[in-house]
Formats: C-alpha cells, structure tokens, sequence
C-alpha cells in the first residue's frame, strides 16, 4: 500500500461533497471522508478540493486541472462529463478526448489518478433514456484509465447505490450513506484498510405505488423543472460560487 502524502480532488457536485452536510455548513462529501482517512497514516498529510457544482467537463479541464498540476500531490482524483451528458447534443466520444488529454497532463507529474464510471441511470426517471450515451462514455473512462496506468472506481457496479436511500431528494446528489460508500470503494480501490465495506445491502421495502407516484411529482416540481430552467437560462448552480478547499494544506 502506497502512503499519499497528498490529494487534490477535482470535478463538479460529486466531488464537492452534495448533499453530505459536514459540521462546518459546507458539505463533506467522499472526497473529504478518503482525505481523513489518508491523513490517519501520513503525518503532515496535505489536501485540496477544487470540485465546484454545475462544472463541465470544458471548465474543469481549464480552470482546475492547470491548478493541480502546479500543486504536484501524490494523488488526483478526476470525476467530469456528468453535467454534460445530461445536455442534449452531447458527444461522448469528444469529451472522452478531453478527458484523455487532462490524464495524460495529470499522470505527467507523477501523480497516481483515480478516475470514476458513473453510476448505471436505468433507474432514474428520464435520464434512462439516455443509458446509451452514458455506458459509452463510461467505457471511454475505462479505456482511459486502462491506457493511462489510473486507478478506476467503478460505480456503475456498486449495486448499495442504485438504492434510492443511497440519494437525496433532488434524485442527483448522494446522501450522507452514499457518500460514505464511495469513499469506501475509493480506498479499496487504493488498497487503504477502512472500517466500512461498499457492499452494501439494504433491507427489503415495500413501495406503496400511490406513494411513489406523488413522490415522483414532487420530485419534477421541486427539482427536475428548477434544474431544467437554469439550463434554458443558461445559468449553473455553482455560478459565482469558490472552491470549499482551493489549496493544498493540511488535514484539519
């Protein structure tokens, strides 16, 4: 097992921590949880986070990965291209290239990188329409991650989190319990010993289907038609908004 003695996470919502609330009013998030958990082995351990909410693919290749490389950590994570394949006239293969050329810059300095699949959307309403267009992106990561020498997390197998208590409400964003079982299959994926397994299994449930259909409504009032009219305004949830950890410092 190799000792980090330093980490910079990049990408959008995922990697910012939504919606896992940390003590501090920001979010915690996988990120934060592998970070203590790296820290616990390595005195002086030192930890970025530049994830900003709502980035593209385009933005976080120009605005975060030029920073990460000027840091030069032992680690990167890089998680990008959600925002866009929910856009229509998305090309995944043209974002597999961008993704290839920010790895190829990342793994220049030395630096091992994680890179993630995203998880299967069969059963998200509306965004199963577009398995395809995701699965082939996805299979571009592992490609990527194969020819690069990266580490991959791959979510689309880690069945605890096609379980909706795995989310919040917004259907797009993991809950605390979500988070928590990606940062266990990073540090598996790391080889770090952590007390949790991402095996999850859920206890059985049953679903009142007069229930879930109300919850459905609810859920295109208060945050499918939100989300869908930013799009149209061309606005993004994390305009304006800075990097909760934008340098490389010590674990606190």
């Amino acid at each position: 097992m190799r000792h980090y003695r330093s980490f910079v996470a990049l990408g959008d919502s995922f990697t910012e921590g939504m919606n896992d609330p940390g003590v501090d009013g920001r979010f915690r998030g996988w990120a934060d949880r592998v970070a203590e958990r790296l820290a616990a082995d390595e005195p002086g351990f030192r930890y970025a986070n530049l994830a900003i909410r709502g980035k593209l693919i385009d933005q976080i290749i120009a605005e975060q990965v030029p920073n990460a490389v000027e840091m030069a950590p032992d680690l990167v994570s890089l998680c990008a291209g959600g925002n866009d394949l929910l856009r229509p006239g998305s090309d995944p293969d043209q974002m597999a290239k961008k993704l290839a050329g920010a790895v190829r810059e990342l793994r220049a300095t030395g630096a091992d990188v994680i890179l993630f699949t995203g998880v299967d959307p069969r059963d998200t309403p509306l965004m199963r329409r577009m398995r395809g267009k995701f699965a082939v992106f996805y299979l571009h990561v592992r490609s990527i991650s194969d020819l690069y020498g990266c580490r991959l997390v791959d979510q689309w197998s880690m069945q605890g989190i096609r379980d909706w208590r795995a989310w919040s409400e917004d259907r797009l964003h993991m809950n605390a319990d979500g988070h928590r079982l990606v940062a266990a299959r990073v540090l598996d994926v790391l080889g770090v010993p952590f007390e949790e397994s991402w095996h999850k299994v859920w206890p059985e449930r049953s679903v009142d289907p007069r229930a879930k259909r109300r919850e459905d409504a609810a859920w295109i009032r208060e945050h499918l038609v939100p989300w869908m009219a930013r799009r149209l305004r061309g606005t993004s949830s994390g305009d304006g908004l800075e990097a909760k950890r934008p340098d490389l410092r010590p674990w606190e």
